[in-house]
């Protein structure tokens, strides 16, 4: 059986690999200020530009002189849609223009239609893949390599989990915001360093280019393929990168989980501004992606145990799962806090579910290390309690107690939550009939609620009278109706 395989042509090239990256950032620092929270427009054309001119840069030893003019001509004409309007096919134009004249100028081997075919490919496909390998090669060709190596796992998740926090956590943003005096954390989202990220992987092909043509080689062997991804992963996930990268999270998460303690558990005074409803919502769901983030590293990281295996990982990882099992019930308990204020709805019913289940996720987890089982058996027991979740939500009617939440803990009802929504009751559908009538009793002479209970009992008459749109709780509900009628208040 035979795999693709590719050699590499070997251009010529004229700057080191430092330089290359050194290229590469700059570009970057100049997308960032093009592109980043920014509409479009101009801003593609000038970047191409520099892009293409960049490119030559790095690699004007390959460059073929002959085709220079006929590239720069095609270039031109690629980027003329884009002045007059950036549209999908102008975006398109752009794109094909800027990787067929890089192709045509560095590549002697693409020729007609193979041109834009083998540039997207290796341009676009593959190059992006090659930024990270890439940069370990040129770390292990230094001295310093495994001390950096070591360290880049830990710290560049320290820093996704650091800005995680300072997205839940107000107190968190604060603290970072007095380590910047321009407040740059303030415009760091979670989303800026994945733009980074995302925009260097399409950038660096460009500056190191590596045209390549596929050839058939032997397939390895399933051992041999595994021997040899795990030959290529060991520098990253090597014990001694576990052992800081559980060191340096245990005590993020611990900063946090203090935190959480101060102020979600212990109910000390906000930050100015600050109500503990805004505080919930705004820290539930960034933790969650916190979790599942350790999640997935623990499941990477931490295989069978072998006897090479340092001591001290098993603790911190148990350790460090428990500190996530607590962020989770502080998810839910943040759930609950914005509940409580602002009512159900099904998204939070949702997020609350979803919430558990990542919470068992990181019990299998545990379960998974202690009993020393593969990762089939855990994404086996993870399927099984989604499976057996969802069937379980499929009998549970959602809509009414949402409904019968919602009136029970309004304001109307002398609780502590907001007025009753009214037109997110009537999108709940007949069953928020019990509910609505009960809203009509604390609200007498209400039209509104009058014109939404009558609206509900005619779909719920039409659902009814036909034989294909009847239903087991349908039926319930109109044994309800019709062993309940509604007493009209005498004014």
């Amino acid at each position: 059986m035979t795999s693709s395989a590719e050699l590499t042509a070997s251009p010529a090239v004229s700057l080191s690999m430092w330089h290359k990256f050194a290229l590469a950032f700059a570009l970057l620092a100049l997308a960032d200020i093009l592109f980043y929270d920014q509409a479009p427009g101009l801003s593609l054309p000038i970047f191409t530009a520099a892009l293409v001119a960049t490119s030559l840069l790095a690699n004007h030893a390959g460059i073929d002189r002959s085709r220079t003019r006929l590239a720069a001509v095609l270039l031109v004409l690629g980027l003329l849609p884009a002045i007059e309007d950036l549209t999908l096919l102008s975006v398109s134009s752009v794109v094909l223009a800027t990787i067929s004249a890089i192709a045509l100028m560095t590549n002697p081997a693409a020729e007609g239609l193979r041109l834009p075919v083998t540039a997207a490919r290796q341009l676009l496909l593959v190059g992006p893949f090659r930024l990270i390998p890439d940069a370990i090669a040129t770390l292990r060709a230094h001295d310093f390599t495994r001390l950096l190596l070591t360290w880049s796992i830990p710290l560049a998740l320290g820093l996704v989990f650091s800005l995680l926090f300072a997205a839940a956590n107000p107190v968190i943003e604060q603290w970072l915001d007095q380590l910047r005096p321009q407040h740059v954390v303030s415009n760091l989202s979670f989303g800026r360093p994945l733009f980074w990220l995302l925009m260097l992987s399409l950038i660096w092909p460009f500056i190191h280019l590596r045209w390549r043509q596929r050839t058939k080689t032997p397939r390895l062997p399933i051992d041999a393929e595994a021997e040899q991804t795990s030959s290529i992963a060991s520098p990253l996930l090597n014990p001694q990168t576990v052992v800081r990268s559980l060191l340096l999270f245990n005590l993020l998460f611990a900063i946090q989980t203090a935190l959480d303690g101060v102020y979600l558990w212990g109910h000390a005074a906000l930050p100015d501004g600050m109500t503990y409803a805004t505080y919930a919502h705004r820290g539930a769901y960034p933790l969650i992606v916190t979790a599942l983030l350790a999640a997935a590293f623990v499941i990477i990281a931490v295989r069978s145990k072998r006897d090479d295996e340092p001591r001290l990982i098993r603790p911190l990882v148990y350790l460090w799962v428990g500190q996530n099992l607590l962020l989770v019930l502080s998810s839910i308990q943040r759930v609950h806090i914005y509940v409580q204020t602002y009512l159900l709805t099904h998204w939070r019913i949702a997020a609350l579910i979803w919430m558990a289940l990542v919470g068992i996720g990181l019990i299998l987890i545990v379960v998974r290390i202690v009993l020393d089982r593969p990762t089939a058996w855990l994404v086996r027991m993870n399927l099984i309690a989604l499976a057996a979740t969802l069937y379980g939500c499929a009998l549970v009617n959602f809509s009414a107690v949402i409904a019968d939440y919602n009136v029970a803990h309004s304001r109307e009802d002398g609780r502590s939550g907001t007025a009753i929504d009214m037109p997110y009751l009537l999108s709940l559908g007949p069953q928020a009939l019990p509910a609505v009538r009960r809203a009509m009793l604390l609200l007498p002479g209400e039209s509104a609620l009058s014109r939404m209970n009558q609206s509900l009992l005619d779909q719920q008459a039409k659902d009814m009278a036909n034989w294909r749109s009847w239903t087991f709780r349908g039926w319930r509900l109109q044994r309800y109706l019709d062993t309940h009628p509604l007493i009209q208040n005498p004014s």
